[in-house]
């Protein structure tokens, strides 16, 4: 069953709302903390931002996650050398967060992990404070990828910093 409230906060949104949240000053921010993040393990982890999904997947029912495993596929984020790339895709409209770990961390990382990194999110994104929230969220994947994957002799960096908005 479509939901029609849904499907008109999708359909209705502003295609410049996400600026609101994440002025170039916040994506500066946000890309220099996934710069300094990968000095410390042989992880990846990407951002992307979604204002909302276009009117016929909402109307077909694509959840959030769902989408999130498609932009994940998208940006490459599981063609990492050790399979430790870690998308956090945000989708404004509908205030969600997912965060999607490639096999090598998912492997070693439970999804109550992942959870507890995304309320901590929400919490800040909540008072408004979507750097901060953002920030947050970066350092604890940080911790937990220098934990179960530290650097390497040859640390590249395979996979942009920049966060990346998806507009459609």
């Amino acid at each position: 069953m479509v939901n029609i409230k849904r499907w008109f906060k999708h359909l209705f949104m502003p295609p410049w709302a996400w600026r609101r949240a994440f002025s170039q000053a916040t994506l500066d921010a946000i890309e220099a903390a996934i710069r300094t993040s990968e000095t410390t393990h042989s992880g990846e982890i990407r951002v992307a931002i979604e204002n909302t999904l276009s009117a016929s997947d909402v109307w077909l029912g694509i959840t959030g996650r769902e989408r999130a495993v498609e932009v994940f596929s998208n940006l490459r984020v599981w063609d990492t050398e050790h399979n430790s790339g870690v998308l956090v895709y945000l989708l404004l409209a509908d205030h969600d967060i997912e965060i999607v770990a490639d096999r090598g961390i998912a492997a070693r990382v439970d999804a109550v992990a992942w959870e507890t990194i995304a309320q901590t999110m929400e919490a800040a994104f909540r008072q408004g404070n979507f750097e901060r929230g953002a920030l947050a969220g970066i350092e604890q994947i940080s911790a937990l990828l220098t934990t179960h994957f530290p650097p390497t002799a040859a640390n590249p960096n395979e996979l942009a910093n920049r966060p990346v908005v998806i507009r459609r």
